[in-house]
């Protein structure tokens, strides 16, 4: 199988695990990114302030993403990605746009979420090649599979973007050599991540989220919290902090 690159010329080498018995296909088979939602109809390529890469969960979509973004920054450009993994076909009435996965299951452990991490990421970070100027500052937002994705951008090519967002995610755990090349200089860029879960988060279990957290302490310039009464969802405190993390770090447009 022929290496593929992103536009910024980074050689991505396909790495695939065994079959999965969930989603059809195996863990980190290749993928791409085909569809999209954007603010206000599309981003304006002439803003300075960073744009927002917004990546769903488990069976959620571009749409709901969307709906989170203007509650959290509405004066900022975004982009909402669908994940390429189809779950259910969208409505033929078009007004259900269906549920799809950046993984090949709801929760993928160890080598196969290596796998399935490092396809998602390349993914999503050839679409931003592709597609975003390389002097548009981004920074990835996502929420559960989607949070998982947006740090792991970082593990992959963490000099393209500004600072991360992961919201009730989770981490692979960089077992399988070449799925996670960047770690080795990650903690070197100090890049600005928001992380929050709920502490009765039922789905990701607490010694997941746990090991998140300290492995991003490990490698980013963190700030994260847990919420009291919080299952895996998000929540307006929980936006609140967001903002004024935003603000901190210079990221919104100024306007809450």
């Amino acid at each position: 199988m022929s290496n593929e690159a992103n536009a910024a010329g980074f050689a991505y080498e396909p790495l695939v695990g065994r079959e999965s018995t969930e989603v059809p296909g195996h863990f980190g088979d290749p993928l791409t990114v085909e569809c999209s939602v954007t603010s206000r109809g599309g981003f304006n390529q002439h803003l300075t302030h960073p744009l927002f890469l917004c990546l769903h969960g488990w069976g959620s979509n571009e749409q709901e993403m969307a709906d989170i973004m203007r509650l959290i920054a509405p004066y900022n450009d975004f982009v909402a990605l669908r994940g390429p993994l189809t779950l259910a076909e969208a409505s033929a009435d078009s007004l259900d746009p269906g549920n799809y996965a950046w993984l090949h299951g709801s929760l993928p452990v160890g080598e196969d979420l290596d796998y399935d991490a490092y396809a998602a990421a390349r993914a999503v970070d050839s679409w931003v090649a592709a597609n975003i100027p390389t002097d548009r500052d981004i920074v990835p937002l996502g929420f559960s599979q989607g949070g998982l994705v947006a740090v792991h951008l970082l593990r992959i090519n963490p000099e393209r973007y500004r600072a991360v967002i992961s919201l009730s995610g989770f981490n692979a755990p960089g077992q399988v050599p070449g799925t996670a090349p960047a770690d080795g200089r990650l903690a070197d860029l100090d890049i600005p991540v928001f992380y929050t879960y709920g502490k009765n988060d039922g789905v990701v279990p607490k010694y997941e989220l746990f090991a998140t957290a300290a492995w991003l302490e490990e490698h980013t310039w963190l700030k994260t919290k847990s919420y009291h009464g919080l299952d895996h969802n998000v929540s307006l405190e929980e936006f609140a902090d967001l903002r004024q993390w935003l603000l901190d770090n210079d990221i919104t447009s100024g306007v809450l």
